[in-house]
């Protein structure tokens, strides 16, 4: 994948030069770029980025919220720090870019028909069938059998491993719903990949241990993935005041995620509760 994600880091760089004044780009100001990046990032991501995610099943979902973590932030917020923001190795390169939280199917359509609204799936999930474990997963779960390198990849995509979160993530979101181990997170470790690789998480990542406007995060979005598209975006703050990043979410539509990240796959995110100007830390 070095080939495709160099192209996107030079693209996102290209792009960061017109936004870096850039608390304060418009739409308009950005429209002509906009068609160049959806462009030169799609073909620069290629078959190698498509083809973990061509390979995931759907079943009777609409679409896909992409969880991703800005860790320095999640950690930063957190009273009791899980493992991987109290151990130095395993926040090492965690700072370069988003990591993975989780992919989570939307309500499928055999719960809905069985009288689960939105709210009781995003809560219990596939624990909805299979009632969750007593104790902690990294107990009640077996590890997750992986490709070798597939498993070093989530690895670094997803500090949480440390915590299980990997076995949570799948247990909850995933098991009920006939997607494999392997295509699953294939799946994430790509999409996650694909989004540090543009203009947006270069943005992000450039601007850490600084302050932008949330207004600036949203023209960065759309810079890299289309006009209009930060409707598909939704940004998580914790601390006071709601100014520290902890997390984006991103919407994509499950029958598109083969065509990510171009603008037609992505959906309407609620929107979240960040203050209008926005911190993004860094680790010591």
């Amino acid at each position: 994948m070095g080939g495709w994600r160099h192209l996107g880091r030079g693209l996102a760089l290209a792009l960061l030069a017109s936004l870096a004044a850039a608390s304060a780009v418009s739409g308009a100001q950005a429209s002509g770029a906009v068609e160049d990046a959806q462009a030169s990032f799609a073909q620069a991501s290629g078959e190698e980025q498509n083809a973990p995610l061509a390979a995931l099943p759907v079943e009777g979902f609409d679409h896909y919220t992409l969880a991703l973590t800005w860790h320095p932030g999640f950690c930063a917020s957190r009273s009791r720090p899980p493992r991987e923001c109290r151990e130095p190795a395993l926040a090492e390169g965690a700072d370069r870019g988003f990591v993975l939280h989780g992919l989570w199917p939307s309500l499928p359509e055999r719960f809905a028909e069985r009288g689960v609204d939105r709210r009781r799936w995003w809560r219990d999930g596939c624990f909805l069938e299979t009632p969750r474990a007593d104790g902690g997963f990294c107990r009640a779960h077996p590890p997750l059998d992986l490709p070798a390198g597939l498993s070093r990849r989530l690895e670094a995509a997803m500090p949480g491993r440390a915590s299980c979160l990997d076995r949570y993530q799948y247990a909850k979101h995933a098991a009920c719903l006939a997607l494999p181990e392997a295509a699953y997170f294939a799946a994430s470790v790509a999409l996650v990949e694909a989004v540090n690789e543009s203009a947006f998480g270069a943005f992000v990542t450039l601007n850490q241990g600084g302050e932008v406007a949330r207004n600036a995060l949203i023209d960065a979005f759309e810079a890299a993935f289309g006009e209009q598209t930060g409707r598909a975006l939704r940004l998580s703050c914790g601390g006071r005041g709601n100014r520290l990043l902890t997390e984006v979410r991103i919407g994509i539509a499950a029958d598109r995620l083969a065509s990510f990240p171009a603008a037609e796959s992505l959906v309407r995110q609620p929107r979240g509760r960040c203050a209008t100007r926005v911190r993004i830390v860094s680790f010591d």
